[in-house]
C-alpha cells in the first residue's frame, strides 16, 4: 500500500550530447554531465503524488583540455602580473640604493634571506587556509579556492597553465601590498625583507608548477635549484598529493617548512582550535569521511 509519507526518488544520468553537439570542440573546456533529480512526494489529502521536483546538478567529469581558454593568459592577466613585479622590483630597488646610502650593506641582504624563508611559510598557511576553508562564492579568493580543489583532482593541470594565468592573482594580490609600502617607507631594511618575501610570493604558483613537471622538461637552473633545496621539487611536492587525506607538505616555495609543521602536526592543531573556537570544519576532515 501507498503510504502518504513516502517519497519516491527517481535518478537518471544523460550526456549532453545534443547541447555540446552544437559547440565547438576547441570551446568545450569539460565535458558535463547532468544529474537529473526527481522527487515525488504525496500531498496531505491524496495518495497520489501532487508535487515534483527537479534538481540539476552540474558536474565536471572530465579534465579541461590542454587548449581550453581557462588555461591561457589574458592581457588582464599580463598586466596585474607586470604590475606586481614592477612594484616589487621598485621595492628592491629601494633597498638597494638605500642600503648603499646608508652604508648599511649587511642587513637588507640578511633581511632578504629572513623574507625568502618566511615566504616558504607563508605560502604553506595560506594553501593551507585554500585548501581547506571557503568555496567558490568566498569574496576574493574564491575562485582560487575553486583552482585549488580542480588542482588535487587533476594536478597536471597546474603544468598546462601558461605563466600569467597561473600568477596573475598573487600579482594582485603583491600589488596591492607592496605599493603603499613603497610609497610610505624608504628603510632599506624593510625593503630587503618586503621584497624578498613579495617576490617569492609572486611566483610561489610557479614554483609549485615547476614540482609537478618532468625533469627533462625544467631548465637546468630550476632543476639545479630543486636539487639544493632553493627551490620545491617535485620528489617533496609528491607527498602533499599522495597524502591529500592527511594533506601534507602545503609549503611551495622551497618547502623548507614542510618537516616542521608536519612533523609537530600544526596544520592539525589550527583546525582543531578552529573548530573549538568557531565549529568550522575543515576539508580534509571531510575527505577522510569520504573515503
Amino acid at each position: 500500500m501507498y503510504s502518504p509519507t513516502m517519497a519516491v526518488p527517481l535518478q537518471t544520468k544523460y550526456t549532453l550530447s545534443p547541447i555540446t553537439n552544437n559547440i565547438p570542440r576547441s570551446h568545450r573546456p569539460s565535458l558535463l554531465r547532468v544529474r537529473v533529480t526527481c522527487s515525488l512526494t504525496p500531498g496531505k489529502k491524496s495518495h497520489r503524488p501532487n508535487h515534483e521536483k527537479l534538481v540539476l546538478e552540474k558536474r565536471l567529469v572530465n579534465p579541461p583540455p590542454s587548449d581550453d581558454p581557462t588555461l591561457q593568459s589574458t592581457w588582464t592577466h599580463r598586466l596585474w602580473v607586470a604590475a606586481g613585479c614592477t612594484t616589487v622590483f621598485a621595492s628592491f630597488a629601494k633597498s638597494v640604493i638605500g642600503g648603499f646610502g646608508s652604508h648599511l650593506l649587511l642587513e637588507p641582504p640578511l633581511a632578504g634571506v629572513a623574507g625568502y624563508i618566511l615566504a616558504d611559510l607563508g605560502s604553506g598557511l595560506y594553501h593551507w587556509a585554500i585548501d581547506n576553508y571557503g568555496d567558490e562564492s568566498t569574496p576574493l579568493v574564491g575562485t582560487q579556492i575553486e583552482a585549488a580543489r580542480g588542482h588535487h583532482k587533476w594536478p597536471w593541470i597546474i603544468t598546462k597553465r601558461q605563466f600569467a594565468n597561473n600568477s596573475y592573482a598573487l600579482a594582485r594580490g603583491m600589488t596591492f601590498t607592496v605599493l603603499p609600502l613603497v610609497l610610505a617607507c624608504n628603510d632599506p631594511v624593510v625593503h630587503g625583507f618586503v621584497s624578498t618575501f613579495a617576490f617569492c610570493i609572486l611566483l610561489c604558483q610557479q614554483f609549485h608548477a615547476w614540482a609537478h613537471g618532468s625533469r627533462s622538461s625544467l631548465p637546468p637552473l630550476v632543476v639545479a635549484f630543486q636539487d639544493m633545496g632553493l627551490l620545491l621539487s617535485r620528489r617533496q611536492h609528491v607527498n602533499h598529493h599522495r597524502h591529500q587525506l592527511t594533506y601534507m607538505s602545503y609549503c611551495i616555495v622551497s618547502g623548507v617548512w614542510n618537516n616542521i609543521l608536519d612533523d609537530n602536526k600544526i596544520f592539525e592543531a589550527l583546525e582543531k582550535v578552529l573548530y573549538v573556537q568557531f565549529r568550522v570544519r575543515p576539508r580534509s576532515w571531510s575527505d577522510q569521511n569520504s573515503e
